[in-house]
């Protein structure tokens, strides 16, 4: 398996196939870098050079017991741009991986980055507050931390459902798509999966955000039951300079599995444009 060591000795797995432009991937929660495997070998066949990492405590990375943070999370990304000299990078995060991008970004600069990708994204802010009224009450995230601590395992398979909006009239439900899911969160350390939480619905993104400074395509579906579209991603296209919006009508939050096609050809147009 191919890992870094990052400074504090945590060991970060990644992927690393095909060659051309580096095309960065950060997944979501509490998933691991095979939520990208239909992207990686869709791009990898059209020229690019692919590379996606396990976010530390996650799928093949080290479990750790303290150092899940955002900033953390970013500056582990970082680490494996600088030991794989990456350069021209298109950044491409779902969910918490979108956080990861923009903290990135916020954190380190673009002096790596060509382009950035924001799939069903956290940013600016999950959380409801005084300042930010538009997001998920405190409660919502308190239930998933219960529900990790409780029995992960048969949360993770329930949290497919709305996942991929497998819980709509008509859907067409994969069972193996679901058990991918399981697996790759079982994967997963409880204790950084339980600190994520807190990472992904609290940290607030904004002054990351403006300071977005390459082309920008914000992604997201309008049926995403997981990171509502209302408070993240349209409110994100607000804030990064000259952000292009794309919304998948009916779209789920796991959409680049079940709207694979539609969105690898979105995707491929945005970094060939």
């Amino acid at each position: 398996m191919s890992t870094i060591t990052t400074k504090d000795g945590t060991s970060i797995f990644y992927k690393d196939w095909g060659s051309g432009q580096p095309v960065a991937f950060s997944h979501g929660w509490p998933l691991s870098a095979d939520a990208w495997d239909q992207q990686m070998m869709f791009l990898g066949a059209n020229g690019y050079r692919v590379i996606a990492h396990d976010r530390r405590g996650h799928g093949r990375s080290g479990q750790t017991w303290s150092g899940n943070t955002m900033d953390q999370y970013a500056d582990d990304l970082a680490e494996l741009f600088e030991t794989l000299d990456l350069r021209d990078i298109v950044m491409v995060g779902h969910s918490t991986g979108g956080g990861e991008v923009a903290r990135y970004i916020g954190r380190h600069g673009t002096s790596r980055v060509a382009k950035a990708v924001l799939l069903g994204a956290v940013p600016p802010q999950m959380l409801k507050t005084e300042a930010n009224p538009d997001g998920l009450p405190k409660e919502v995230f308190d239930g998933i931390r219960a529900s990790t601590l409780a029995d992960r395992s048969q949360f993770f398979l329930d949290l497919t459902m709305p996942f991929y909006g497998f819980n709509r009239e008509g859907a067409k439900v994969s069972e193996g798509l679901r058990q991918s899911f399981w697996l790759q969160g079982m994967m997963a350390g409880v204790k950084p999966a339980y600190d994520c939480i807190a990472q992904f619905s609290e940290t607030d993104f904004t002054e990351d955000l403006k300071k977005f400074d390459v082309p920008t395509l914000i992604a997201h579906g309008d049926d995403d039951q997981i990171v509502p579209i209302g408070a993240s991603g349209l409110k994100s296209a607000k804030l990064v300079p000259g952000a292009t919006l794309k919304v998948y009508p009916g779209g789920s939050h796991g959409l680049a599995q079940v709207q694979t096609d539609a969105f690898n050809a979105d995707l491929l147009a945005f970094i060939r444009g």
